[in-house]
This record gives C-alpha cells, structure tokens and sequence, in this order.
C-alpha cells in the first residue's frame, strides 16, 4: 500500500509539473505573441486583462488537470490495461480528458467572473461555437499525447534511460558497475509441452505483469525479456541496498503464491522461478538505428545467465556469485549457503556460488 501510494504521488507531482507548465504557456503566448497584434487579448467573448492576471489560472487548472490524469492514469494502468489494447486505452483516456477539460473550464470561467468581476460567456453550449476553446482543446489533445509518448517511451527503456539516450550519455560505450539477475521459469519445456504453445505464451504474460507489479519497489529495471527469462538489472549500489536484489525475487514468489489458485484454474500449475545473481563492471551503450535500445556487454551478462542455468544441477532455486556475497548483509533474513567453487560452461576460472533461503 506505502508502494503504490509513493508511485501515486510521484505520477501526481509530475502530471501536475507537466499540466501546470502546459497550460500557463498557452496563456503566456496568448497573451503575448497574439496580444502584441491586438494590444489586447480576447479571452473566451471578448474581455481583456493582463497576463499575470491570468496566469494563476493557468496554474488551478494544471493542478486540476494533473489531480484527474493522475486518478485517471492510476486507475487505468492497475485495473484496466491489462484487459484491453494500447491504442483502445488511449482512445478511452482522451474522450475522458476531453469531458475533464470542458467542466474544468467550466469551474475555471466561474471563478474568473467572481475574483476579477468580469463578465464571461458561460451559458450550457457557450464552447461550442467559441474558437478559443477548440483552440484550447487542440492544444490539450497535443499536449496530453506528449505526456503519454514520454510515459510509454519511459516504460519502453526503464526508468532514467529515455533521459540518458536524450542527452547522448550512452552515445560511446561507457563502463559501469551494474548487477543482474537472471529469472527463468523452472520446467519449462515439459509446462509448454502440456499446455501447448499459445496458453504457454498466456502463462508468461501473467507471470511477467506479476513481475512488473513489484519491481518498481526495488528500483529494478527491465533489461530484456528472452523467451521465458526476464533480465532485471540494477546500478550496483542501488541493488545490494536493503538486499533489493534477493527481496525483489521472494516478493515475486510471494505474490505469485497468492495467486495460486488463479494459475491452477488456468493453466493447472503453480509457475516457480529460478533465479541468478551476480554484478561487476561491463560496458553500456546505444546499439541500432532502426530500433535503437541500450545493450549490456561484457563477462557479468554470461556469467549471471551461467549462475542461473546452475540452479538444476544444485537443486537449488536462487544462487548468488561470491562477488556479491561478499558485498551484502543478509541479516537475520536470509541464509546463504556454499555450494562451491564451480566451472561454469564457456568459463576458464572457477566462481565460488552460494545458494539463498529465507530463515
């Protein structure tokens, strides 16, 4: 709850950064580049005032707008997404705004009459003739698709890479000190041959929404989905934090657990995952034209995915390079457990691995 609160307040304060902005710059141009043409500016049926006079109204609305889009959002991102199309869900959201921007300027027309004693056109169908409005919602259609182009470009790179690409930070390879874990579900070629490829493909789909539910609360980003393995990766430091990388894999289980009875009613199993860790320093940097994304290179990608196809062998379900072992405190929370210096496949040194419980 704490979670999805701090994620809720988070996409309020920047819908509402964003709206505030959106909408006192489309009253700081009306006023001042079509102002200057006329030494005054027609607002709604023909009234004048000065800009800073209407620019706190630009600020209301922001705020009003960016309270609603934020419950909007929220509402449609945990409930309804997952049941309908990218584009139909789009489409819903902006006949909704729509409908928020016209009692929106209802409200905003209504106090502009009371604190500037004005006289303004507010009868039920004043805006459907009224130019100024179309201009407005054309402006709040433009606006509300670049809003929504950042959020799906944001969920499309992860967290912080949009910006990183923008500025050309990943431009040339630069080398950084990043942990990844690789989560694979466990039988899955016999779980595929039982269910037969398409409702297999339903069983991932769930299963990666359940992950995407969680990671946010362990500022663990998406690299990749393989088949059905998903690749989480983290900034070294941030991932060891408060054990965010072994937390993030019980919490999964935890949740798929609960929805137990769900995937029994579905697919007639209870989906595991088995899990491999493992950090250190590799090169990041922008790779493609045609579909430009950041790719990893380097040892600790081949090595992860090795720890991980080692958890079979070991009968084991979640293993951590010594590396670091070394570099955590698993507290009372958990217990590590030596499996041994092993020679993992396409390798010439051996790497000591340690298998993680909870107490």
């Amino acid at each position: 709850m704490i979670y999805y609160l701090k994620q809720f307040l988070k996409l309020w304060l920047l819908s509402v950064l964003f709206w505030t902005i959106a909408f006192s710059l489309f009253i700081f141009i009306r006023f001042v580049a079509y102002g200057e043409e006329q030494e005054a500016v027609q607002i709604i049926n023909g009234n004048t005032s000065d800009v800073f006079s209407w620019l706190h109204f630009g600020i209301i609305l922001g705020v009003l707008i960016g309270t609603i889009y934020t419950i909007i959002e929220f509402v449609f991102e945990r409930i309804i997404t997952k049941s309908i199309y990218l584009g139909l869900s789009i489409l819903f959201k902006t006949i909704i705004y729509l409908f928020v921007l016209l009692f929106s300027f209802l409200f905003i027309i209504e106090l502009a009459e009371i604190e500037m004693d004005i006289d303004l056109v507010n009868d039920i169908y004043w805006w459907f003739d009224n130019g100024i409005f179309w201009v407005v919602i054309s402006y709040f259609f433009m606006s509300s698709l670049i809003f929504q182009f950042i959020k799906l470009a944001n969920e499309k790179f992860g967290r912080g890479v949009l910006i990183n690409m923008l500025t050309g930070k990943y431009r040339k390879p630069v080398e950084e000190k990043r942990l990844f874990m690789f989560i694979d579900l466990k039988s899955s070629t016999t779980i595929a041959e039982n269910l037969g490829h398409f409702k297999y493909s339903h069983l991932l789909q769930d299963c990666f929404f359940d992950l995407n539910k969680i990671i946010g609360r362990y500022n663990a980003e998406v690299y990749q989905y393989v088949g059905d393995e998903a690749v989480l990766t983290w900034n070294y430091d941030k991932g060891i934090k408060n054990l965010r990388c072994i937390d993030v894999y019980f919490d999964f289980q935890k949740v798929l657990e609960k929805r137990s009875k769900y995937y029994l009613k579905h697919y007639k199993i209870n989906p595991f995952f088995k899990a491999g860790v493992h950090g250190g320093k590799l090169i990041v940097t922008e790779v493609g034209t045609q579909k430009k994304e950041l790719a990893y290179h380097g040892d600790v990608i081949n090595t992860t995915s090795r720890i991980q196809d080692t958890c079979n062998k070991y009968n084991a379900f979640f293993l951590m390079s010594q590396d670091v072992i070394k570099d955590i405190n698993l507290n009372s929370r958990y217990l590590s457990k030596e499996i041994g210096d092993l020679l993992l496949k396409g390798k010439k040194d051996r790497l000591k691995i340690y298998s993680i419980n909870k107490m």
